[in-house]
């Protein structure tokens, strides 16, 4: 099977091998006319939406307890239309959460902004794989973290302490490959500078932060996987 993964339950993985292949993906090949004709509904509905480079995944499996799968360079048009779509044989998206546990245990997320895709959905900062996320055609998760959490919130996470792997959630939007960050400071600092970070953007990506205190705290629109990642670390005791 091409994708093979437990749905709708966290599960701790050793290791993630993501290959890239720089061959097209198939799902492109077959719907290039009926991905050309929904850019233009989307930029109908925001201009600002730029058509980049994402991975979408054409495998994706467990093997023992690593988590190997292959990847292709889409269009951000291609990957947008797979969405319109999901879920669909064959295509996926994996994409990380660096988890952000400020020093009083909260959460740290964000709302996105207005202007993108996302437009008020509160997860964690974060973003798909992009062509410069892979080392030697191999994703690299912490590269891809620490770049997306940069741009969006000012904050590096870059000698953080760090849970020693990652946990998965598989859904049908998509699976999430995630891993708590522990920041020295505590919620509302972490949520001032990332408010001062936003203030000083010309285009920012995100609306600000949201703090999550404790598992029944929940923000309105809530990206799907949050629910079950908020509980997970509200029920799950620190992993050293």
């Amino acid at each position: 099977m091409s994708f093979d993964l437990p749905a709708d339950v966290v599960v701790p993985v050793r290791s993630v091998r993501v290959r890239l292949d720089p061959a097209p993906h198939p799902f492109v090949s077959e719907h290039q006319a009926a991905i050309a004709d929904h850019w233009v509904e989307v930029q109908a509905g925001n201009p600002a939406v730029y058509d980049g480079e994402v991975a979408l995944l054409s495998s994706l499996r467990f093997e023992d307890n690593d988590l190997v799968g292959r990847c292709h360079i889409v269009r951000y048009s291609a990957f947008l239309y797979w969405r319109k779509l999901r879920p669909v044989g064959g295509a996926g998206h994996a994409y990380t959460h660096a988890m952000l546990v400020s020093s009083d245990n909260a959460l740290v997320l964000i709302r996105m902004a207005a202007n993108t895709v996302n437009a008020g959905l509160v997860y964690c900062a974060a973003g798909s794989f992009e062509p410069a996320d892979f080392r030697e055609g191999m994703a690299d998760l912490e590269y891809n973290m620490r770049r997306e959490v940069l741009e969006e919130t000012g904050l590096d996470i870059a000698g953080l302490r760090h849970e020693p792997y990652y946990h998965v959630l598989s859904k049908t939007t998509g699976t999430v490959l995630f891993r708590r960050y522990f920041h020295d400071l505590d919620a509302d600092e972490l949520a001032r500078r990332i408010h001062e970070h936003v203030a000083g953007e010309r285009d920012p990506e995100i609306e600000g932060p949201v703090i999550v205190r404790d598992r029944g705290d929940l923000p309105d629109r809530l990206a799907p996987q949050m629910p079950a990642l908020i509980d997970w670390h509200f029920s799950t005791p620190r992993i050293r």
